[in-house]
């Protein structure tokens, strides 16, 4: 099934994700949402467009594999993605430790316990339009994310449940949503 973000401004750290007849609350960027071509590195604002998801990462440490069809793969604290626009990497999952710029995708927090990996600026990455677009796990405030999509874990499962590997996000401009 294919997922929809909607959200009611450019401004809005967070929307309305729809799966099929379900609804659920998200978290967005801190800088709200931005068309894909006008998103930049660091720019703190999810990128506006239909993405396929990639694939499922998840800590077997903390959580228990969830039932989908995304390919899956369990998290180790080898595992990072860069963030280095300057790196031939730019973009892509890492084994760390690692020289440039990144992320560590097995975090303190548990932001990452589940993550899809969008599809977006990575076929090929052009440097500095942005990297690590995920959707993983909301803050428990529910905080903005710095571009992602965030969901609380039991929604994430129950969408997941749903997800297999045709899947696509489509995350809507407020002049789109039909909230």
């Amino acid at each position: 099934m294919n997922i929809v973000v909607e959200t009611k401004s450019l401004t809005a750290t967070v929307g309305t994700l729809r799966i099929g007849p379900h609804r659920f609350d998200c978290t967005l960027g801190r800088a709200g949402v931005i068309p894909a071509v006008d998103k930049r590195e660091g720019d703190g604002k999810t990128p506006l467009g239909q993405f396929s998801l990639r694939q499922l990462l998840y800590r077997a440490d903390r959580v228990p594999k969830p039932e989908t069809g995304l390919t899956t793969e369990v998290l180790t604290p080898t595992v990072g993605w860069c963030e280095d626009p300057t790196h031939p990497d730019y973009n892509k999952k890492i084994t760390l430790p690692y020289i440039a710029v990144h992320d560590r995708m097995t975090r303190d927090d548990h932001l990452y316990d589940y993550t899809v990996v969008i599809g977006y600026n990575d076929n090929p990455p052009v440097a500095g339009k942005g990297s690590a677009i995920f959707m993983h796990l909301a803050r428990p405030e529910f905080a903005p994310t710095a571009g992602c999509v965030g969901l609380c874990a039991e929604d994430m499962v129950a969408v997941l449940r749903l997800c297999d590997a045709r899947s696509q996000i489509t995350i809507l401009s407020p002049a789109d949503s039909r909230t």
